[in-house]
């Protein structure tokens, strides 16, 4: 049996690896809510601050921004560049994930590999080749996975479930001008196929 010096080292590692979502690990989940007030201080000293939904069932670390008169640390939580295709498709699920909510019923988003590429097509320039363009979404596709907005279901290679944590690294602010931004991913397709920068904190 894990003790709490154990369960707190490994909290401590795992929020510094990446996002501790309940139903993919019960146990760490668990342990992490009863020692939440001893990672909050740990992860202090590092600069960082614990954020955890218990609504959304996840939990994670972020930059702290500095107290005034504190001093700044060097940031240990890096910020992504992200390639055009790979914001639009975060924006995508975003409101789809807002269109469930609105519609009720539906607590899980699932999306098939066609639905996505269909998605996307509106926005990206689509190639004569059918089949390199289902392997450019397939690449972005994994990119999001890898950030852990998405996930494959099991036994369903072309089946994916957008994590809701999604709504947490893309909020309400940006979500609120996001027709906006597709309007500029529209025009950005037509006029080039030059790959654009966005910055998600």
């Amino acid at each position: 049996m894990s003790t709490p010096e154990v369960q707190l080292s490994t909290a401590l590692i795992m929020l510094l690896k990446g996002v501790i979502y309940r139903d993919n690990d019960p146990s760490a989940w668990q342990a992490l809510l009863e020692l939440q007030a001893r990672v909050r201080d740990h992860v202090s000293i590092l600069g960082l601050e614990l954020i955890v939904d218990e609504g959304e069932g996840c939990a994670y670390v972020r930059q702290r921004l500095p107290a005034a008169g504190e001093p700044e640390l060097p940031r240990l939580v890096s910020r992504r560049q992200l390639s055009y295709p790979v914001s639009l498709l975060l924006a995508l699920l975003r409101k789809k994930l807002v269109e469930m909510d609105a519609a009720g019923g539906e607590t899980r988003l699932i999306l098939s590999r066609d639905e996505i590429v269909e998605a996307l097509r509106l926005f990206l320039l689509d190639s004569a080749n059918e089949v390199r363009f289902v392997d450019r979404v397939a690449g972005h596709i994994n990119k999001v996975i890898d950030m852990g907005f998405m996930r494959r279901l099991r036994g369903r290679d072309d089946q994916y479930e957008v994590r809701r944590i999604l709504r947490t690294f893309v909020d309400a602010q940006w979500l609120s001008d996001l027709d906006g931004k597709l309007e500029t991913y529209r025009l950005h397709s037509a006029a080039s196929t030059t790959l654009e920068e966005t910055e998600l904190p």
